[in-house]
């Protein structure tokens, strides 16, 4: 074999070598998507397993506050299907994962204005399945606000991966296609809910 013969084989399996690499590296990152996005998708079942909870436990207390509750009961429906078409379209895409962030700030803000009326409601405070409730949700929000961080992490790895040379010449090749963050665009979404007493 010829030097220079030698000299080719040795580029072409460090190339070879540099595009497996790559698709490794690419392949790790979208699993870390994948999985930060299933942490999420547990929490948020979570948080739609309790809320119905929470409307039966102020229910019997809250006669006058019938609209809340049905609130309350829309936005969750409406954040579960937006979930469900984030799970159908086998992960979140870009459509499907801003739906899902409104639909999420539409029923954070109907869980708040329920609780905050449960303020006016002594016994309703002093209800132990109440407390047990309230908490329960709101360890619920903080590990879901935890698992969107998360999640938003893994993601601006992942789409930086992409974005870098040399990956950025092989990334679509591969497959890999920029993924998008878990956040509010809606301007009114992201307002503070208002509640009147």
């Amino acid at each position: 074999m010829s030097t220079a013969l030698i000299i080719i084989l040795v580029i072409v399996a460090f190339i070879v070598l540099w595009g497996v690499g790559i698709y490794n590296r690419l392949i790790q990152l979208r699993n870390q998507v994948n999985n930060a996005w299933s942490q999420i998708d547990v929490q948020l079942q979570r948080r739609y397993d309790l809320i119905p909870n929470l409307v039966e436990a102020v229910k019997g207390y809250m006669t006058y506050e019938k609209g809340t509750l049905e609130a309350v009961i829309s936005a969750r429906n409406t954040a579960q299907q937006a979930r469900e078409k984030v799970e159908e379209s086998g992960g979140p895409t870009s459509g499907s994962i801003k739906e899902l962030a409104t639909a999420d700030m539409a029923l954070r803000g109907a869980v708040t204005n329920i609780m905050a009326l449960a303020e006016n409601y002594p016994q309703l405070r002093a209800s132990e399945n109440m407390q047990q409730l309230q908490e329960e949700l709101s360890s619920t929000e903080n590990k879901v606000a935890f698992s969107r961080q998360s999640y938003n992490d893994s993601v601006m790895l992942y789409n930086t991966a992409q974005q870098e040379f040399p990956a950025v010449v092989l990334a679509s090749t591969f497959g890999h296609h920029p993924v998008e963050l878990f956040q509010v665009d809606d301007v009114q979404a992201r307002k503070a809910p208002k509640v009147s007493f």
